[in-house]
């Protein structure tokens, strides 16, 4: 089957990689526009647009696909001359007109990383994980006029673990779905796809803000290490420590439990956002009483670092730290 695929960042190179192995013919990709990135602000290729270069196919790069602009309309115009069957999407990052959904013969496929109608929107992993779900996965859909709102073609379930950060899910989502993507456009090209209504009660996972990744120690134990975990590695969790922002990674809870291998001797119940630095630990109160031992810590203006090498570098001022 003729198809283009739809994509920009890293985790959609995987799909792309997979689709160009398959029995299925790629003949052109879209993308985002080149971006500015690092120091010098230079402009640089989308992850799929590398990827596509290097395999010598097509590559389109419209900054709009409104059919009012000119990207638009000779977008529209190349993909009627190309008459591709289907186009997979995955992390496009642009919003579809009706009239480019109504082009491909079987339309545009969607890969999205949740359990539709679970978590429509821009960050389906994050969201997962910040709200202490067991479960997620991928599915793929026909795109319609609305948010993650079309019929489902086939859906795959995992268990998120409980050390996984942002990253790690979307890295296994990223292979697992990209082989799901392949198998449904299999069925598409056969005959034999089924396409089902989306069923259940539908939850949003808007685009994460700084804001969003501002953690909050009064909130329990258990809540600000999903938090954490949800926001890395970007946008990155944060507090303020003397009015500057510093960055956390990961943490672990900490217990009282005897029974417990992880069970250690804890300072007094102190106010949430209270450190207590030890001789190779460094904790944080929360609100549910419990602390955090802190994995790594990135201050203002330097790299992330070990918790405990940031703390013997506070010197006297060791004893008097509070996030906020």
């Amino acid at each position: 089957m003729r198809i283009i695929f739809a994509g920009t960042p890293e985790p959609a190179v995987v799909a792309l990689e997979k689709l160009i192995a398959s029995e299925h013919e790629v003949i052109a990709v879209i993308t985002r526009p080149d971006a500015r990135r690092g120091r010098g602000r230079t402009l640089h290729p989308s992850p799929v647009a590398v990827a596509a270069e290097k395999h010598g196919i097509e590559i389109l790069k419209p900054k709009s696909l409104k059919l009012d602009t000119t990207d638009g309309q000779a977008l529209y115009q190349r993909l009627t001359e190309l008459q591709p069957a289907a186009i997979p999407v995955v992390a496009y990052g642009n919003l579809i007109p009706t009239k480019f959904l109504e082009l491909p013969e079987h339309g545009w496929i969607n890969l999205h990383f949740s359990l539709l109608p679970a978590w429509r929107g821009a960050s389906p992993v994050q969201w997962a994980i910040h709200n202490g779900d067991k479960y997620t996965g991928a599915t793929t859909f026909r795109i319609d006029e609305g948010l993650d709102t079309g019929l489902i073609l086939q859906t795959l379930k995992t268990e998120i673990q409980p050390t996984d950060t942002s990253d790690d899910l979307l890295s296994r989502l990223a292979y697992s779905g990209a082989d799901l993507l392949v198998e449904t456009l299999d069925h598409l090209a056969a005959g034999t796809a089924t396409f089902l209504p989306q069923e259940g009660q539908a939850t949003y996972a808007p685009k994460i803000s700084t804001a969003d990744a501002r953690i909050d120690w009064t909130q329990s134990a258990q809540q600000i290490d999903q938090a954490i975990r949800a926001f890395s590695p970007g946008p990155g969790a944060w507090t303020l420590w003397e009015e500057q922002r510093v960055k956390i990674g990961p943490v672990g809870i900490l217990t009282t439990d005897p029974n417990n291998e992880s069970s250690v001797v804890l300072p007094a119940a102190s106010a949430p956002g209270t450190v207590h630095i030890g001789k190779n630990e460094v904790l944080v109160s929360t609100g549910s009483g419990q602390w955090l031992k802190l994995g790594q810590i990135q201050p203002p203006g330097k790299k992330m670092m070990a918790a405990a090498d940031w703390a013997r570098g506070l010197h006297d001022n060791a004893k008097d730290v509070t996030f906020q």
